[in-house]
């Protein structure tokens, strides 16, 4: 019994150890996905700057920095949870080094003990025969034998309370560093209610302005038209620019793949808003889908355009020749770049967000006319 309880004693600081590495390396992954949104985030702010006022752009910034707040919250709250996980560490680790010291003591005292009963070297009376001297003999390797353990045993204890003295120190820099996190966080969260009641507060007001509702409707009919103009200057484009596809567009008609996991949230047509009362022609469809989810593309095709693009945020245009494209918007970020070629099902991007919750809009076009990407796709989004 005494061997395992060795074992598990080398044994559990080494497991400890790993899982230790393996979180932080999860931390690290997550908070450098976070450092992303916000650059993503920043940089969509970037361009909203030189973009013409108007309500769209007024939503939108108010939306992305609820965003941005909304990342920092998540990272604050992902660098506490790592405190608290290391408190939790630490404090188990201090609790098994103690228990360790007090079973090395009892053994220690319970040696020490019987050394005493034996005398300093044993039995000193005069042997008469061979025998007496062989037992001697024998009882005196044992007592050195006894006092080596005895030695190795003081020094095991002074080793751990070494250990333990550290793991305390460790354990009062976490405490201090957890109360610091747990502060940011804290503080994080205000600034982020602070900016959904902000927004909240904007979209009631238009829920109930007839003129602004009418300036958004004019502002999104005129991305509408821009975007036409964008999708015909792309088909301009010199010949030997023109992506040449293995397999006809065409011949893909209700076998495409759904470029995101997720479900309908507004279909192809025209659409009045809930909350606005603005009439709207929804060129494509918009599909609710979990944030950050990833998007692919859905044929083979070439990126003629990655940018962002006014109310749409980050977009992605394939080619797939003879005049047929697919749009991305609503994109997190950019992880594609102009003149790319990609594969069927090659990641895009990540879903982002957008003031209803995480969307992305999906368009198929023909030249500049917009197709119902339902009667394209093998399996339809409900």
């Amino acid at each position: 019994m005494r061997c395992l309880w060795a074992f598990l004693a080398v044994l559990l600081p080494l497991c400890l150890s790993a899982q230790g590495a393996q979180d932080a390396t999860e931390l690290r992954q997550k908070l450098a996905s976070i450092q992303g949104r916000l650059g993503h985030v920043d940089q969509q702010l970037a361009s909203l700057k030189k973009r013409r006022k108007g309500v769209l752009v007024e939503i939108q910034g108010i939306s992305l920095q609820r965003d941005r707040a909304r990342a920092q919250v998540e990272g604050a709250r992902l660098l506490r949870d790592q405190a608290q996980s290391e408190v939790q560490v630490i404090s188990r680790e201090r609790t098994r080094i103690q228990g360790e010291v007090l079973r090395l003591q009892g053994d220690l005292r319970k040696q020490v003990r019987w050394m005493q009963a034996l005398g300093p070297w044993g039995d000193l009376g005069l042997y008469v025969t061979f025998k007496d001297l062989e037992a001697w003999l024998v009882r005196g390797r044992m007592l050195a034998w006894a006092r080596l353990q005895e030695r190795k045993k003081l020094d095991q204890i002074h080793r751990l309370q070494g250990d333990l003295t550290t793991k305390e120190k460790a354990l009062r820099e976490v405490l201090v560093r957890l109360a610091s996190e747990e502060r940011e966080a804290a503080k994080l969260q205000a600034v982020l209610r602070l900016q959904e009641d902000t927004l909240n507060t904007f979209l009631d007001g238009l829920q109930k302005d007839e003129v602004a509702q009418k300036q958004a409707q004019a502002e999104l009919a005129e991305e509408a038209v821009q975007l036409e103009r964008l999708l015909t200057g792309l088909l301009g484009k010199p010949r030997g620019e023109a992506f040449e596809a293995a397999v006809a567009f065409t011949n893909l008609r209700g076998e495409l793949p759904q470029p995101v996991e997720g479900t309908l949230a507004q279909s192809f047509g025209e659409h009045q808003h809930p909350r606005f009362h603005t009439k709207t022609m929804q060129s494509g469809l918009l599909i609710a889908a979990a944030g950050s989810a990833q998007v692919a593309a859905v044929a083979d095709g070439k990126v003629v355009f990655a940018d962002y693009y006014q109310s749409y945020g980050p977009m992605v245009i394939l080619d797939h020749g003879s005049g047929w494209f697919t749009l991305y918007t609503h994109l997190m970020g950019l992880d594609v770049s102009k003149g790319q070629i990609l594969k069927a099902g090659e990641p895009i991007g990540a879903v982002g967000d957008t003031v209803d919750g995480p969307r992305l809009g999906f368009e198929i076009r023909h030249q500049s006319q917009p197709q119902d990407p339902q009667k394209w796709l093998k399996r339809k989004y409900r």
